[in-house]
């Protein structure tokens, strides 16, 4: 005859997956871990906002062929060129600056310091993989890095919150 055994209750999570009973474990102090948070936020902002400048650029270059120019001569007229956009084929400004190169290159290096603070965000929290490839997609896909930060933002804070005694470390 087979005994009668108790029900194994479940254990009960905490809303970010972690069982109440498990400690949660931070790759950081609680310092470390809300300055790489301030980092990520201020770098999601910008590339965000480079990658919208870039989109603009990107349809003024394919759609109009257009570039944005700063200084320089006026192609056909000879006159100075102050700021704004010009023909690209042929060259609408002689010497001027080309503002629409400069955002290329500024959003990509851009990019490059924002995987950085993604990276450096993802490790001291010790989140799946998955987590950084969302975190990487917002500087690529418009708009998408302001959600992403917030969601994350919010979600660090609180994990934070729920496991005071995690980051600390020393």
């Amino acid at each position: 005859m087979i005994e009668p055994q108790p029900a194994v209750q479940p254990q009960q999570t905490n809303g970010t997956g972690n069982a109440t009973g498990k400690k949660r474990r931070f790759g950081g102090t609680e310092a470390q871990v809300r300055s790489a948070l301030k980092f990520y936020k201020v770098l999601a902002y910008l590339t965000g906002g480079m990658l919208l400048l870039l989109c603009a650029e990107m349809i003024a270059r394919y759609a109009f062929g257009q570039y944005l120019f700063a200084g320089g001569t006026h192609g056909l007229t000879g006159e100075p060129f102050g700021l704004g956009f010009a023909d690209a084929e042929p060259p609408g400004v002689i010497g001027g600056f080309n503002l629409s190169i400069a955002i290329l290159i500024v959003h990509g290096w851009m990019y490059v310091v924002y995987l950085m603070s993604n990276f450096r965000l993802w490790s001291l929290m010790r989140w799946p993989f998955v987590k950084l490839i969302v975190m990487a997609l917002g500087g690529v896909v418009p708009f998408l890095s302001f959600f992403v930060e917030k969601k994350f933002h919010a979600e660090v804070e609180a994990e934070l919150a729920a496991n005071p005694q995690a980051p600390q470390r020393y």
